[in-house]
């Protein structure tokens, strides 16, 4: 891209922040009061999915949260859930972040441990930051330049940290660096990354990418200090940048979080401190949780969904309970991955079988429905993605719950015209997932398509399972349930790391499924183009080639329907998360 001047590289990312609004409610940060009587509503039903309920800058007492299953990590080089970046901000500071606040506004990108956005130079393929003056470690130690180019180095390391995106792997210009792991004393020969002084820190691409901020939001380059790195226990005790550390974590049950005394208000404009802790209960059952967050019991639950099809019921049939959720459509889309690797799904005739059998609307049914769960998918890319143009190949708004007709003719053009057996996986935790993979099961019979059903725990769903290609290949994975929302409001952060071929590794993979050169072209073309219509377009395309190359089951843009308790404070659906901030929630 051509060379930019900070002033026009934040113009762009400001005019890229409105231009994507699209997938959300604008509106300022009015306030919803939390008391009142059953004849007249305490709050209403999606007030926080543009205004803050329950505004508060009282400190004081435990926020309590919940989850089903477990984080894929809380070390923020080893981790790819939305709400594991959305808790990580607790207590861990990247060079940028999304402003965390309500509406438009929370799409604008401004700078965390950095003072600023980068400074592109050399036309975009080299990136510096100014780390902020004051900010420490939680034992007082001041945080270097060096600690974030030592963040970066350890999150190359796939190997020993499988689960974040790959990012960095695939635009630094490593030069063979591989990580500290396997290159014990060698942090100077990762050029990628350069620290001509204490505060400040230089990237240095193989090529331009003009959206290179983006990449500084990535937990990825939360500063790690070298001498407390413990590799893949790092994740038991991260060490605080943030308002918040770990005073205790049992691995799969529980995280209890406490006030970090180093954390300088000073140096953070964009947090504040307003909990004596926050409490966190692992591996929770998800029809008890939404149990206990219903009945005020714990104060919110951490998902990126919000509440499951029981406690659904509950919310949307129930005015005193309902007016205390919110439902907003988000830049997600729910689908299952169809692999090729697994026969005879080599053969695209037969995956577009299963495109054309699927039941879209009884999918549709198990996220919640079109009031709370979502449309059904006419494609991979969410309508309200910047760049979207409506495609439907496979006749989808004509026939949501399939077409069979076509469903036995494309079995007949792969050579398989009974049907076929094939095992279909999905993360135990999410009880639409369980779902979905049981409709598939029906939808799919029809054609004589029979599938076995497995569920794998979703901490290490793609760590050991549907993610590690040796294991989805042997253990006969030919559908893999899924489900991805952006890493951030543009294209490349919603396509990259799940259709790009290039980024498939040996376990971790987000993309579990997609092989085709023509797809990896056009992302190339488009992470170059400068003209934002054009790139746009390109995009586009992209949306259009996944599909016709059937290698994804696409059936519902999501929406999120999530519940916030009367006494919960500080309250709002981020735009950027498409789940409550975490940042500013409290309970006084």
């Amino acid at each position: 891209m051509k060379t930019r001047s900070k002033a026009s590289a934040v113009a762009v990312t400001a005019a890229l922040a409105v231009v994507v609004s699209a997938c959300g409610g604008g509106g300022g940060a009015k306030s919803t009061s939390g008391t009142g009587s059953d004849d007249k509503p305490a709050s209403q039903y999606n007030a926080g999915v543009t205004q803050v309920v329950n505004p508060s800058e009282k400190t004081g007492g435990t926020l309590h949260m919940g989850m089903p299953g477990d984080f894929d990590s809380v070390d923020p080089g080893d981790q790819y859930y939305g709400y594991a970046w959305n808790f990580s901000r607790l207590y861990t500071r990247a060079l940028t972040m999304f402003k965390p606040v309500p509406g438009e506004e929370g799409l604008q990108l401004v700078g965390d441990l950095a003072e600023d956005l980068g400074k592109p130079s050399d036309g975009g393929k080299t990136w510096t930051y100014k780390l902020r003056k004051g900010i420490k470690f939680e034992d007082g130690t001041p945080v270097t330049s060096k600690d974030v180019k030592y963040a970066v180095a350890r999150s190359l390391d796939k190997d020993i940290l499988p689960s974040g995106p790959t990012y960095f792997n695939d635009w630094l210009d490593v030069q063979g660096y591989t990580g500290p792991y396997k290159m014990k004393g060698k942090l100077d020969d990762f050029k990628a990354v350069e620290t001509p002084d204490e505060s400040t820190v230089v990237f240095h691409l193989k090529k331009p990418y003009g959206g290179f901020d983006y990449f500084a939001m990535l937990p990825q380059t939360a500063p790690v200090p070298e001498a407390k790195d413990t590799g893949s226990k790092y994740k038991e005790h991260p060490v605080s940048t943030g308002p918040y550390m770990f005073k205790s974590h049992e691995l799969t049950k529980r995280i209890e979080l406490v006030k970090n005394p180093n954390w300088d208000p000073a140096t953070d404009p964009n947090r504040k401190q307003l909990n004596d802790s926050i409490e966190v209960l692992l591996g929770q059952n998800e029809d008890d949780l939404d149990q206990r967050l219903l009945s005020g019991k714990i104060d919110v639950k951490i998902n990126s969904t919000g509440v499951a099809a029981n406690a659904r019921k509950t919310v949307l049939t129930d005015p005193k309970v309902k007016q205390y959720a919110d439902s907003a459509p988000i830049d997600r889309t729910w689908f299952t991955n169809i692999n090729g690797d697994v026969k005879p799904f080599d053969n695209i005739h037969c995956r577009k079988a299963v495109m054309y059998a699927a039941d879209r609307s009884a999918i549709q049914g198990a996220y919640g429905g079109p009031d709370a769960g979502g449309d059904v998918a006419l494609s991979l890319m969410p309508a309200k993605m910047t760049g979207y143009q409506k495609i439907d190949p496979y006749g989808v708004e004509a026939n949501p719950t399939g077409d069979l007709t076509k469903a036995k003719e494309e079995l007949a053009a792969c050579g398989q015209p009974n049907g076929f057996s094939t095992t279909i996986s999905y993360r135990n935790e999410r009880a639409a997932e369980k779902l979905t993979a049981e409709s598939l099961q029906q939808s799919l019979g029809r054609v004589g398509i029979k599938l076995e059903i497995k569920g794998y725990p979703q901490g290490d769903y793609f760590k050991l399972y549907a993610g590690k290609p040796d294991f989805a290949k042997k253990n006969n994975l030919g559908l893999m349930v899924y489900g991805w929302g952006a890493d951030y409001p543009e294209g490349f952060g919603f396509f990259q790391q799940i259709v790009d071929s290039r980024v498939i590794r040996d376990a971790g993979n987000t993309n579990l499924s997609v092989k085709d050169p023509k797809i990896d072209e056009l992302i190339d073309q488009a992470a170059a183009e400068t003209d934002a219509t054009k790139r746009n377009a390109i995009w586009a395309q992209v949306d259009k080639q996944v599909m016709d190359s059937a290698f994804i089951l696409p059936y519902v843009w999501a929406h999120g329907l999530f519940y916030r308790p009367p006494t919960l404070k500080n309250v709002f659906v981020s735009q950027n998360w498409g789940m409550y901030e975490y940042l500013t929630l409290s309970t006084q």
